[in-house]
């Protein structure tokens, strides 16, 4: 059943979806006026697909947002997290593992495309910021890129605890050789949601550049992915 709080609502939130007038219903709402018109709420629903006795799924929906305080936390929750909410399971956690990793995988084709445009592009920023904003832990990874700085892979290379990720700019230089790698783009996520570099971040930077400059690869950035803010060393000119 719904909690007290959402049952106080308006009288229709507790009717069921098809007795809502049409423009209000999620799915129709997204058809007609696109899916940047849907609140959170309303795009869990469709996601949900149905509610569960006593709530529809937009309250149901409504409800999970309410738990978990976001999306990003929904998407961040472990099975067991995630299935011990009302209304879900483990069907729908694959599903929604599913289409996370589809959204990855859409983001890094677009990446691949944008050829000697990539270190300029919107594209790299939101392939790094999907692949490390809902990190729990501080983990270093790094995108190598070949001579028309295309991308030639992505690698986690380092994890560390809540605040710091020991790296080793030796392992950075073999892996890179290992891809023939031409130039690199560094990135790291911040657990805390600060997205600012550190006197650390800057100083492991200088090390990998100057390591790197050593075989002849160029570090294009360093990217700190904080949540869904994203700060660049290239941008505020911290790169030699």
């Amino acid at each position: 059943m719904c909690k007290p709080d959402l049952m106080k609502k308006m009288e229709y939130e507790s009717k069921t979806l098809k007795s809502w007038p049409c423009e209000e219903r999620p799915r129709e709402k997204l058809l007609k006026l696109g899916a940047m018109s849907l609140s959170d709420a309303e795009l869990l629903a469709i996601f949900l697909r149905t509610g569960v006795k006593g709530c529809n799924v937009v309250d149901l929906s409504r409800q999970l947002l309410l738990d978990f305080g976001s999306l990003a936390n929904i998407f961040s929750a472990s099975e067991s997290e995630f299935c011990q909410q009302h209304g879900l399971g483990s069907a729908k956690y694959v599903q929604l593992q599913a289409c996370l990793e589809m959204s990855k995988r859409n983001l890094a084709e677009e990446l691949a495309q944008q050829g000697s445009a990539l270190t300029s592009s919107q594209a790299t920023r939101n392939y790094l910021v999907s692949e490390l904003r809902h990190e729990t832990r501080e983990v270093f990874a790094v995108l190598f890129l070949d001579n028309q700085h295309q991308v030639l892979t992505f690698e986690r290379l380092f994890f560390g605890t809540l605040n710091a990720a020991a790296v080793y700019p030796r392992v950075v230089v073999e892996q890179a050789l290992k891809h023939h790698a031409a130039a690199v783009i560094l990135a790291h996520n911040h657990p805390s949601g600060i997205a600012q570099a550190s006197v650390a971040d800057k100083q492991i930077t200088n090390k990998l550049e100057q390591a790197l400059q050593l075989v002849d690869i160029r570090v294009l950035d360093h990217m700190i992915i904080a949540g869904p803010q994203c700060y660049s060393f290239a941008e505020h000119g911290e790169l030699f």
